[in-house]
């Protein structure tokens, strides 16, 4: 029952980032994440509020035309009111007739806080990426043009 209720949270993490839903996003993180996505894009993990990581998504996401994550085979270890989850991670991010692919692994912790489960600790192992790999720079740029 409480692995389900794990798996869902991390579900409705990445869901709503795809929806650009980042008060959802937000609502689902710990008052601060150990923050680490640093197989991919180097740097050291940072300790971030969940302001500062839906700040981060949501001046990247939308200059893509859409994104989908999926998220698959978990494995998820109780601890009491901590949980540590294991699970393969693809997100699609689509832009024109382009699409780039990160594909890896993730380890996400969680702790049940007033009966909720929130993500403390999110970590991206990259494995790989594939397809247009120059979307990401497209999508900065499409935002800056309309940001401006």
């Amino acid at each position: 029952m409480e692995g389900n209720k794990i798996i869902q949270a991390i579900t409705n993490l990445f869901n709503s980032v795809d929806a650009r839903d980042w008060e959802s996003v937000h609502n689902v993180m710990a008052e601060t994440v150990l923050y680490d996505y640093t197989s991919m894009v180097g740097g050291e993990p940072s300790v971030q509020t969940p302001q500062e990581i839906t700040d981060l998504w949501s001046h990247f996401m939308p200059g893509f035309d859409s994104t989908h994550h999926q998220i698959s085979e978990f494995r998820v270890k109780l601890h009491g009111n901590q949980a540590d989850a294991d699970y393969v991670g693809k997100a699609d991010h689509f832009m024109d007739d382009d699409v780039w692919t990160i594909s890896g692994t993730y380890h996400t912790k969680l702790e049940k806080q007033n009966g909720i489960w929130l993500i403390t600790h999110l970590q991206l192992n990259y494995d790989k990426q594939s397809g247009n790999t120059g979307l990401p720079q497209r999508a900065k740029e499409r935002l800056a043009k309309l940001q401006s």
